[in-house]
């Protein structure tokens, strides 16, 4: 059985700043989850680094990445379900493009 570290690889890391980084790791752990639904240990990666994006997102002044974290951590602690884990990659995806967003100038 294969394991996600929570280490994307080196290439993807170059071009991210630690916020944007979370939001990619995050992705990577949602992702993990369609093979792993139960796995505790992920989930709980999962809402540690959602807590960090909202930290970090409302220092930078960010209003929406925040508001998104908070709802994320609710359906990370729902009951493991594809619906469930669907929401959760859609909701980093929604968070990489925010961090895209605004590191473009365009928010």
């Amino acid at each position: 059985m294969r394991c996600w570290t929570g280490t994307p690889p080196i290439w993807k890391t170059r071009l991210l700043d630690p916020l944007g980084q979370l939001c990619a790791d995050g992705k990577q752990a949602a992702e993990y989850l369609w093979q792993v639904p139960k796995d505790a240990q992920v989930r709980q990666q999962i809402l540690d680094m959602l807590t960090q994006i909202g930290i970090a997102s409302a220092k930078q002044g960010r209003r929406e990445m925040p508001k998104l974290a908070e709802e994320l951590k609710i359906a990370a602690q729902a009951s493991p379900s594809p619906q469930q884990v669907e929401l959760l990659v859609d909701g980093f995806d929604r968070l990489m493009k925010l961090w895209q967003a605004a590191k473009s100038g365009l928010l």
